[in-house]
């Protein structure tokens, strides 16, 4: 079972719609609140759902439990990098340790 905002589900449709085919189970959220499920039709809790899997997507069913959207923007690294022991090195300055 996976999670994806209205957002990204407009964004990858197709792409979804074909792991949806596969059997794989969505729940869909706008602004953080499930608003609805995506599966193959007829196929109420899908089979390879794993027992924490199930009792999350009851507890989110009874609205006990809020799911969590992915991040908008994932971090990424910045590429800029420093000597090994620069940080150590500043916050020795800072604490007065030097």
């Amino acid at each position: 079972m996976r999670t994806i905002g209205v957002r990204e589900l407009k964004a990858h449709l197709s792409r979804i719609l074909r792991e949806v085919q596969r059997g794989e189970h969505y729940l869909v959220t706008d602004r953080g609140r499930v608003v609805a499920e995506l599966r193959v039709p007829g196929s109420g809790v899908p089979a390879n759902l794993s027992a924490s899997d199930a009792a999350r997507l009851r507890l989110v069913a009874a609205g006990e439990l809020r799911v969590a959207e992915r991040p908008r923007t994932p971090y990424r690294r910045s590429g800029i990098s420093l000597a090994e022991g620069t940080a150590k090195e500043a916050l020795d300055w800072v604490r007065g340790e030097r």
